[in-house]
């Protein structure tokens, strides 16, 4: 059993197929595994909790493990180890999450694109059709992740306390969400994966997605995204289609094909889940 796992801070989705690419049973999903966030016993916790995974750990060969947060090397070999751990008969390959955007949104192996992965957490990178290059390190939801659902909820959220939302979206969103500010504070420095929860914010967004505040506010992350990270490929960026991976990037194509059109940048896929991409990736590999 080879199992292809493609994991956010908040989700983590495993797919099982067999030696000839056939998927053995339906997707199991977790929580997500970001161990540049989550401590090595939460991210044990977390695998055992499934009993799909747990049921049929010793039939596993191989494990494909695409993950936010595994683009350096210490987060990358604690997970590693985890899964090794756990799954004593497989091989375990850990790669950057941003690899399975890439080999989840090219229309061939060989293609150069820069790929943006926009869903909990966000990321920019250029594949030279070979080799994965990023010129900016992440320093996380804290400081970084622009144009992410942690971005739009944190944006949401302060607006809310600064009263800079329009008074019909102001009480939508009290309605909708746990707005006491003691709440929050204990979910955002008590609880773990804050990232996650201030994602959760996001949704609201694209529920109401017709009001000029919403529009604005998703365009300007856009921009600030594409200018603190598409932008650092500037010589590429005339050359190449622009892909796009993650949720946030797939509700918002339509905001963000206006920002390429003014910003001067070519769209090109956008794809909701790249698990689906990489398990017709390694079915051909196979």
């Amino acid at each position: 059993m080879i199992l292809i796992v493609d994991s956010g801070s908040t989700k983590c989705d495993w797919i099982s197929v067999d030696n000839n690419g056939e998927q053995i049973q339906e997707k199991i999903r977790t929580s997500g595994l970001n161990p540049e966030i989550l401590k090595e016993k939460k991210l044990y916790k977390i695998i055992r909790k499934s009993e799909e995974l747990m049921k049929n750990k010793r039939d596993v060969t191989h494990i494909f493990f695409y993950g936010a947060g595994c683009g350096t090397e210490n987060p990358r070999l604690l997970l590693k180890r985890v899964l090794e751990d756990i799954f004593v008969n497989a091989e375990v390959e850990v790669t950057e999450d941003t690899m399975a955007a890439v080999r989840a949104t090219i229309n061939q192996d060989d293609e150069a694109a820069i790929v943006c992965i926009l869903g909990t957490g966000s990321n920019c990178s250029y594949y030279d059709g070979t080799r994965l290059h990023q010129r900016v390190q992440s320093l996380g939801y804290t400081l970084m992740d622009d144009a992410s659902g942690n971005y739009f909820g944190k944006q949401m959220v302060r607006d809310y306390y600064f009263n800079h939302m329009p008074e019909t979206i102001r009480v939508s969103f009290a309605d909708k969400y746990n707005m006491d500010a003691d709440f929050i504070k204990f979910n955002l420095y008590k609880q773990p994966s804050p990232n996650a929860y201030l994602a959760n914010f996001a949704e609201f967004m694209f529920l109401n997605v017709d009001s000029t505040y919403i529009q604005n506010m998703i365009k300007e992350g856009i921009r600030l995204f594409a200018k603190n990270m598409i932008f650092q490929f500037k010589n590429e960026v005339e050359k190449v289609p622009v892909h796009f991976a993650g949720s946030i990037a797939f509700f918002a194509k339509d905001q963000i094909k206006e920002v390429a059109k003014e910003m001067g940048f070519t769209t090109g896929n956008f794809v909701r889940r790249p698990i689906e991409g990489l398990v017709a990736y390694h079915t051909k590999k196979l």
